[in-house]
């Protein structure tokens, strides 16, 4: 019995990916295991939306020989569909598949016998047009499922269309199937991942379905405690959208949602389909309706164009903006992408000062954050994530939280009375907490 292990950079809609393509070569016979135990193969799901995924994937490369000489080597992903002939040329990788192939990975592989030469299948992204089911199991507490994929937007920075090709999605039946197969499995908390989740119900080109059908189907699946919608463009996030999340019992207080920039200027650049009015009206309203929501951002400094101006007015712009975390990216040049070819480059130091800042003030919106919900009532789902003692999990409304570690409590839902938050931002709660009812 050949034994395998993954390892995947980047995204939850890789990890989904990852969890199911393992899940194959398990039915098939296969050993999974981890990482350092010899692996015969190696399957390595990359990520390209920055320059240090792509070092990441060289250095995993490097690693996985190291652990196993004579292993054999496949990387798949996003990287794998931009750069296939690069790839390729990194020593000790034995076969590169790209988008539309790496779900036959079995079918062209199978036995995995080395050869002469790297072997690369990778056809062209357009070849990318059908949905392959995923969802991930058995490695997190939570459950990714993927419910959309591709992305038919074209912001001058992403690579994503390229990588992954036009918006397409599964069908509203198929995946209420799949959460109520994850439902049977014991797992507590559902993440809906995809590339563009909010353009759901692409099918074979044409739109069928929408989004708020398909949440409001998810939300009748038993068995099922939390749902989480994991990032969301502030265009497709509707009134709608948001004051269905607030009723409901099962779906989260809690959003992502990309901005990029505070500058207008910026964002017309970029080629986003919004501008910073749009953004801060979706945050009123979610505050209005849901006080107590989560609400995370990405933005990325020192994108072509962009000023020390037009940084401060990004920066003024979250600041005052009532949102809880940030995820701050460096742009990074990435080929074939239409920011490329603009002047007005910003200094790589410049932009890593920029992001820098940004840092800081994510950490300042965290703690408020935090600090906000001490005193109050959540429930806590437990993870098998332990250190020093302790045992993690989050709140409905994603604060993270800090108890004494009991086995028990894996996987476990449980009330908790927040209490006050630590040096390295987690939550304390009430030393009675294992009086509460645990479900």
């Amino acid at each position: 019995m050949k034994k395998v292990a993954f390892y995947t950079l980047g995204c939850k809609l890789n990890f989904s990916e990852t969890s199911t393509i393992s899940r194959m070569f398990e039915e098939k016979g296969y050993e999974k295991v981890d990482f350092n135990d010899t692996p015969d193969i190696f399957i390595i799901n990359t990520c390209s939306v920055t320059e240090n995924a792509d070092k990441k994937c060289r250095k995993i490369v490097k690693d996985a020989k190291k652990v196993s000489p004579d292993s054999y080597v496949t990387i798949i992903g996003c990287f794998a569909q931009l750069k296939p002939k690069e790839i390729s040329e990194i020593p000790g990788v034995d076969a590169v598949l790209g988008a539309a192939e790496k779900f036959k990975l079995l079918e062209y592989l199978d036995g995995f016998v080395k050869e002469k030469e790297t072997r690369v299948l990778a056809s062209e992204i357009s070849c990318a047009n059908t949905f392959n089911n995923a969802y991930s199991i058995d490695d997190r507490t939570r459950t990714f499922l993927k419910v959309q994929d591709g992305c038919n937007y074209g912001c001058a920075f992403c690579t994503i269309p390229l990588a992954r090709g036009k918006s397409r999605s599964d069908t509203i039946e198929n995946i209420v199937h799949s959460a109520t197969e994850i439902a049977e499995k014991g797992v507590k908390e559902i993440v809906l991942t995809g590339v563009n989740i909010g353009d759901f119900g692409i099918q074979d080109g044409k739109r069928q379905e929408k989004f708020i059908d398909l949440i409001k189907q998810l939300d009748e699946v038993e068995g099922i405690n939390r749902i989480r919608i994991s990032s969301i463009e502030p265009n497709l996030l509707s009134e709608e959208i948001i004051r269905f999340v607030a009723q409901s019992e099962k779906f989260v207080p809690h959003f992502h949602i990309p901005l990029q920039s505070g500058s207008n200027k910026i964002l017309k650049l970029m080629n986003r389909r919004y501008l910073r009015e749009l953004y801060t009206d979706r945050v009123a309203l979610i505050k209005s309706i849901m006080p107590n929501c989560c609400i995370g951002v990405d933005v990325i400094t020192g994108f072509p164009e962009e000023t020390h101006e037009d940084f401060l007015e990004t920066y003024n712009f979250i600041n005052d903006l009532d949102v809880s975390y940030l995820h701050v990216f460096t742009y990074s040049e990435r080929a074939n992408t239409q920011a490329i070819e603009m002047s007005g480059v910003v200094p790589v130091k410049e932009r890593n000062d920029r992001s820098k800042m940004l840092r800081i003030l994510s950490e300042k919106k965290k703690r408020a954050f935090y600090e906000e919900n001490i005193g109050s009532t959540a429930t806590v789902l437990f993870e098998d994530d332990v250190a020093n003692g302790k045992i993690h999990g989050f709140t409905e409304n994603y604060v993270r939280i800090e108890a004494s570690y009991d086995p028990i409590l894996i996987n476990q839902t449980q009330k908790v009375v927040m209490k006050g938050v630590t040096d390295n931002m987690t939550m304390q709660i009430e030393s009675h907490v294992k009086e509460l009812a645990v479900s």
